[in-house]
Order: C-alpha cells, then sequence, then structure tokens
C-alpha cells in the first residue's frame, strides 16, 4: 500500500518540474494540438480522432503527470524505478511528417462529409523545446444533393418492395447536404432488413452507389444500385430445413460410433434433439427456447433471440450454432446444428459484510445454495437464508436500554425458461428470453421496540420482444403479510398511537397486500442486434400495480368479515387497496466522444382506496437522495411545503403519494477511467388527500409548481468498466419547506444547511 501511495506522491510533488527535461536537442515535445474548425456539425473533438498524433495524457491540475513520472530520476534495478518506467510516459516529440498526414485525414474526412473543397492550414509554434500544433479547418460551400435514386427494381423487384414497405430507400433528399456517413448508415440498415426477411447470403457490398460530382453549383448526383447476384438470376432467400440439437453430448462420445448408438434421438416438434439416456434438458425446455425452427424463413433476428435464450438458461455454459445451406426441390435452406454445453449446475456463495446504519454498527450474512437444472427443464432453484446483527446506541429519546437488533429469514426461488401459461395464451409461451418465476420468503426483525415479520408469496412472468428492445415483467399475485405480534409500550405511545402519529400507526398495522403489478421498458437500441447507435438513445418504463381486487372480489361475495374499525378483513386479515402508476423517461445525447447530455423525468401517482385510508409505507414515494433531486439526502425532501423540523420519528412524514423527478446532467471524459459531471435536479412529492399530520402536502395544480424543489451541483465518476462508482455533491436552489420569499437559496447559499453528499454506484438513470 505505501508502495503505491509513492507512485502517485511522487508526480505530484514534482509536477512543476522540467517537462522538456528528456527531449533530445534538436526535436520539440509536441505540447499541445487543437483543431479549430469553421464547419457547423463538424466539432473538434469528431475531428481530433483523425490526428495521428497526439500529446502526452495529462489531468486537470496534475498536468501531463505520466511524463513527470517518466523524468524521475531513477536507480538502476529498484522496485520504484521499475513501476516508474511501468506507470510513465516517455514525451511525444513532434513529428512534422505525421503533421502532414494528419492534416491530410482531416481533409478527407471532410471530404466524405461534404465539404469537397475543404481546406486544412497547419501552423506550428515553436518555443523552448515545446511545440504547439494548430490545424485550422475551413470547410468552404459544401456539396448538396441535387437527385437522389435507386435502380434497385430493374434488378430485384422483390427486395425493393422489402425495402420500400420498410422506408429504408429513404436515405437522402433533394438539397441535404452530401454525406457519406449517411449513405453508408443507410446501406447496413438495407442490409439489417434484408438479412431479417431470409436473405442469409446478402452482404452491404451488394448495394452501391454511384455519385457525380461533375454536375456544377456545388451539386451532386446519386444513384443507388444493387449488384446482380453471379450464379442465379436472383438473390436466394433461405427457408430454415433440419434443426438437430445436440443436447449436453460430448464431441468425443458423438464420434464413438459404438458410444452413439446408445444414444436418445427425440423429434420434439419439428426439432431432431440429441441425448444422452440421462438427458441434460427436456425437449419442451429445448423447444420453447429455439427460435430455429424448421419451415420458418430465414432472420439474423432468430438466431440473435435463440442465442440470448439459449445461453440465458443458466444451466448452459455455452452455445453453438452452425447453419449448412442446401437446396431441396428447387428451394435454398439453411440446415442448422445446435450444440449445447452444460456449465456446473451447483453453485454455492456465502458472503459476510459490514453495516453502518446511522452510526450504529453491525454484521450482516448471507448463505444461497443453487440448483441450476433442478427439474431438467433449464430451472433455477435457489434457496438463501439472511442474518444480520447491529448494535444500536443508546437513544434517551425512546428511554430505551442499549440493547441490539437483529433480522433473520430465509427465501426460496425457482425460475422455469419459459412462460407457464393457460391454453388460450399459447401464443404468448413463444416469446425469447421467456421465464416464469415462483417465490417464498420469511423475514423477522427484532428491534428492542418491537418484533416484525414479513411472510412473501410472489409470481412472475418476464419476456422480451422480438428484437430484445421490449423487456415485460408481469406479476400476477404477489403476497405480502406483515404482522407486529410484539412492541414494548413506549414505542406504541410514541408511534403507534392514533394521536401520535395515525399515518405511522397504518403503516405498522397488521396488514395483507394482495398486489398485481405490470412493468414494460423499452429502448430503442439493443446492443446484440446489428445496427448503428441512435442518434437519440433513450429507455422508457412504466408500469402499473393493483392491490386489494381479489380480497375485494371474495369479501363482497360474502367471505370476509368486517372488523370493529369498519376495515374488511380477508381470513381475518385487514387488507390494504391502492392503485399506483409510474413512467419515467431517460434519454442520451452525446455531443462528441467526450461529452455527453443526459436526462431524466419520471412521474409517479398513487391512489389509496376502499381498505385503505393511507398507503402502506413501503409502497409510499420518498424525494432526495443519490437518484433523485441531489441537494437534499434520501427521506428529506417533502411533502409539497412540509416544514416541520426533524425529530426522531419525522421520517415517517417524509413520504407521499405522488412523486416528479426531472434532471439534467451534463457528463465530460477526463480519461478513460474519470468522468465530471455537472448536473441540476428538480421534484418533489406531494400527498394525494390532506392527512393533518403532513400539513401543506397536499398535490395541488394550481400551486404544485410554486413547490418544486431545485439544486444543482457537480460529480465526479470513476468507470472500472464492470462497476461505475459515483460520488455527487448537491445544493439546494429552491427549498419549498422555507417560508415564502426566502425559497430561492441560490443566491444566499449555507454550506451546513443547504449541501448534500452522495455516494452510489451506478449512474443516477
Amino acid at each position: 500500500m505505501k508502495k503505491n501511495l509513492l507512485i502517485i506522491i511522487f508526480p505530484l510533488l514534482l509536477g512543476a518540474c522540467n517537462v522538456t527535461k528528456k527531449v533530445p536537442e534538436g526535436s520539440y515535445l509536441l505540447n499541445k494540438v487543437e483543431v479549430k474548425s469553421d464547419v457547423n456539425g463538424v466539432g473538434s473533438s469528431e475531428l481530433k480522432a483523425y490526428l495521428r498524433q497526439r500529446p502526452n495524457s495529462s489531468f486537470p491540475l496534475f498536468g501531463k503527470w505520466k511524463l513527470h513520472m517518466y523524468n524521475i530520476p531513477k536507480s538502476n534495478n529498484t522496485w520504484l524505478s521499475k513501476q516508474l518506467l511501468r506507470y510513465g510516459e516517455p514525451p511525444v516529440l513532434l513529428n512534422e511528417q505525421l503533421a502532414v498526414i494528419s492534416a491530410e485525414q482531416l481533409r478527407l474526412h471532410l471530404s466524405n462529409k461534404g465539404y469537397l473543397n475543404a481546406e486544412v492550414d497547419t501552423n506550428v509554434v515553436k518555443q523552448d523545446k515545446k511545440a504547439n500544433l494548430t490545424f485550422n479547418v475551413t470547410g468552404n460551400t459544401p456539396h448538396r444533393v441535387r437527385t437522389f435514386n435507386d435502380t434497385i427494381n430493374s434488378v430485384d423487384t422483390l427486395i425493393h418492395r422489402i425495402l420500400r414497405t420498410s422506408r429504408n430507400l429513404d436515405i437522402m433528399k433533394e438539397g441535404d447536404i452530401f454525406d457519406l456517413s449517411i449513405l453508408e448508415a443507410g446501406r447496413e440498415r438495407m442490409t439489417t432488413t434484408l438479412k431479417n426477411r431470409g436473405y442469409y447470403n446478402f452482404q452491404k457490398d451488394n448495394i452501391y452507389f454511384l455519385v457525380d460530382t461533375t454536375v456544377g453549383n456545388y451539386q451532386v448526383d446519386i444513384t443507388m444500385a444493387l449488384s446482380a447476384p453471379t450464379d442465379s438470376t436472383k438473390h436466394e432467400r433461405f427457408n430454415i430445413g433440419q434443426v438437430t440439437v445436440i443436447n449436453g453430448v460430448e464431441d468425443a462420445l458423438l464420434q464413438d460410433s459404438i458410444a452413439a448408438t446408445k444414444l436418445d434421438t427425440v423429434d420434439y416438434r419439428g426439432l431432431q434433439i440429441i441425448s444422452k439416456k440421462d438427458r441434460f434438458l427436456l425437449p419442451k425446455a429445448v423447444y420453447y427456447n429455439t427460435f430455429l425452427r424448421p419451415g420458418r424463413l430465414y432472420s439474423d433476428r432468430i438466431v440473435e433471440r435463440t442465442y440470448s435464450s439459449l445461453n440465458g438458461i443458466d444451466a448452459v455454459n455455452q452455445t453453438s450454432i452452425n447453419l449448412t445451406p442446401v437446396v431441396r426441390n428447387d428451394s435454398s435452406f439453411l440446415d442448422t446444428r445446435i450444440t449445447l454445453y452444460p456449465s456446473n449446475v451447483h453453485y454455492m456463495q456465502f458472503g459476510v459484510d459490514g453495516t453502518n446504519s446511522a452510526g450504529d454498527m453491525g454484521i450482516a450474512s448471507n448463505l444461497t445454495y443453487e440448483h441450476r437444472n433442478i427439474l431438467k427443464g433449464g430451472e433455477t432453484f435457489r434457496f438463501r437464508l439472511n442474518a444480520a446483527y447491529e448494535f444500536i446506541q443508546a437513544t434517551d429519546s425512546l428511554d430505551l436500554l442499549d440493547n441490539s437488533y437483529y433480522e433473520y429469514g430465509g427465501e426460496v426461488f425457482l425460475s422455469i425458461p419459459q412462460l407457464l401459461l393457460p391454453w388460450m395464451m399459447g401464443r404468448l409461451r413463444d416469446q425469447p428470453s421467456a421465464s416464469t418465476e415462483f417465490s417464498a420468503g420469511i423475514n423477522f426483525q427484532k428491534r428492542p421496540e418491537y418484533l416484525r415479520q414479513f411472510f412473501n408469496l410472489s409470481s412472475r412472468f418476464q419476456w422480451t420482444s422480438l428484437e430484445l428492445r421490449m423487456l415485460n415483467v408481469m406479476e400476477p399475485l404477489g403476497i405480502t403479510y406483515v404482522r407486529m405480534p410484539w412492541k414494548s409500550k413506549r414505542f406504541e405511545e410514541l408511534y403507534l398511537s392514533e394521536e401520535a402519529n395515525p399515518i405511522l400507526r397504518y403503516s405498522y398495522d397488521e396488514q395483507l397486500i394482495v398486489q398485481t403489478s405490470y412493468t414494460v421498458t423499452y429502448t430503442n437500441y439493443s446492443s446484440i442486434l446489428r445496427g448503428a447507435m441512435p442518434r437519440i438513445p433513450f429507455r422508457i418504463r412504466s408500469g402499473v400495480e393493483l392491490s386489494g381486487w381479489l380480497p375485494r372480489i371474495i369479501t363482497d361475495l360474502g367471505g370476509g368479515d368486517v372488523n370493529d374499525r369498519g376495515v374488511k378483513e380477508f381470513f381475518g386479515l385487514p387488507y390494504a387497496e391502492y392503485v399506483k402508476g409510474d413512467f419515467d423517461i431517460a434519454p442520451l445525447i452525446a455531443i462528441d466522444g467526450k461529452n455527453t447530455l443526459a436526462a431524466h423525468f419520471a412521474v409517479g401517482v398513487a391512489y389509496p382506496y376502499g381498505n385503505s385510508t393511507v398507503l402502506p409505507f413501503e409502497k409510499r414515494y420518498f424525494g432526495g437522495g443519490a437518484n433523485s433531486v441531489r441537494g437534499w439526502s434520501t427521506r428529506t425532501l417533502g411533502p409539497g411545503t412540509f416544514h416541520r423540523d426533524s425529530t426522531g420519528q419525522d421520517f415517517g412524514h417524509r413520504v407521499g403519494d405522488i412523486k416528479l423527478d426531472f434532471s439534467i446532467e451534463y457528463r465530460h471524459k477526463l480519461t478513460r477511467l474519470f468522468e465530471l459531471a455537472a448536473f441540476v435536479d428538480a421534484g418533489n412529492i406531494w400527498t394525494v388527500k390532506d392527512y393533518e399530520e403532513q400539513p401543506d402536502g397536499l398535490f395541488s395544480f394550481n400551486d404544485f409548481y410554486k413547490e418544486l424543489a431545485a439544486s444543482y451541483g457537480l460529480g465526479i465518476r470513476l468507470d472500472l468498466n464492470f462497476l461505475l462508482i459515483r460520488v455527487d455533491g448537491g445544493m439546494k436552489a429552491h427549498n419549498p419547506a422555507l417560508p415564502e420569499g426566502s425559497r430561492w437559496t441560490v443566491f444566499k447559499p449555507n454550506f451546513s444547511r443547504d449541501f448534500a453528499f452522495h455516494f452510489a454506484i451506478g449512474y443516477p438513470f
């Protein structure tokens, strides 16, 4: 640890040393490279990608720290010398020949963007063995499209019809700036479309463009054409032929003619499945996760779906798909061979974590066992035990003895890699990356104040769309039962009395939650599919949750009772009734290679009815935190203009039934590892009813915009590829909890009151 610390400290101590120390006489350190462009839409960051020489890497405040490290005097064969050489960076010397090549590369790129008469002027300033290199780019008048035609119909009418109906022929129009990258992107889209319509052998080079730049007046005529196939009168379309699945059989066993006779071959709905006597996967599981089926029109999409679904089975380590073109009865087919390689089906994990909850130290542990093929259908069975222990400090306000908190519980989980639906919904079964999940859990929380118990049962269906861009999650039935068999007298007085805090009392009441929910997530880009990244990639998520409908039907039919408080009970248990809906969208705009603009808008509304005066505490919204309005800590914002001073029980009031969040964040990539961010957040939470315990929290269309909290701040992120660590600091700009007239704290900030620090994993949106 000390050695690594030296590596960091040395370049900082020597940050002001002579960077040209090891530059040979007659040479110049490439100190700075600039690209200045007058071309709209083609920024310097984009053009820098075409430079053949870059200066030594640098970091704000520390400068060219790797070069400083390289320049530090070293002793031969010492550990420190080896580390300095390993992490250091030799000086980058000006190479004027590479500067000439860079200028030509810039000109060629601009020519491809339609600026055929672009000029690049190179300016070199040399001083004190340093060289500053500047490329001044002048675009001049761009060439624009005069006509855009295609001749594909004269070669293949079917291909032309497919491309026309899919609107792939509309690449450029009259008046557009001539841009080769747009033509290339259009050609790739057309190729993707055709390869998803049966054209297995189609290559993008089959489509080409004839460009005439001699028509004058900075105009071009473009003709799109299709090359004729060399060995037939038309491009071939393929259907899937014979499909053979090697179901976990070793290659050596297949090649052994004697042993091969002991294999079991099953024809399951057109798939030839070869297995050992002790099957790896049941034929049904193979079929519902294989979309390359006899007679289907070939599509790259169904190949990707098959890979995704089969590799998504935990019992499968690897999937191999081989396609062989054949001709039968003058028709073209692709015979398919799919090989499934098993993974280790047993998995066990044990973890121990230290915890710190508001200064109370503790320890938590869990033990997990998984069987990843328990019923031979690729099912994952998981059994998990968890326990936690926390040392609670004495708290005078609660007048509790110095005691401890412990929690323990268990969960069983079963995931089946297909949709288990009734026969009338059979068409939905054939979905990619589909699964049916069941879980049951029990958890006990023992604190000095109370003993609380949670019982959970849930079922869930999950599947994706054809293009793997839409994820559907449906929970037909989820049951949560919460009870508190014991509580201290002091806790009852502070939290559970009607006079002290009815909202918290409802939250801790014994209750049954029987819910149904559906959530859909859509993104306009899928990383596993071919095709260019959309100009503005985005993610949309929407969901709805309904609780209490099943107990309500049963009790209305006479299957329940009403208790002394007038609340209906289901099997002797009061049940919650509410409806809840959420929507959020998160677009991402890439400004250039280093700068992006991310935005997020989210709204949620929940309404209790029938049996429920207020939503269960766990189902209500809260404001503030690392993924909300970052000028506030978690659960410290709202509802509305609620401004009660913080007390031991105040967290119970900082919840609501309506939530609105809006954020915009500018991200700048400093290095491969580090990224800076500047953000502005706005939002709040409100109640849908005028609760006496939450004064000024009621939502009003006439006033809600005045009650929006706003904050601004800076953040830094460490991107380790597999993990992104985020640190954000937010300052309150508009605080609705303050008296009117003094809410705009941006003009008179108070650091101790208005600042919030957040440490989190992953982007906020």
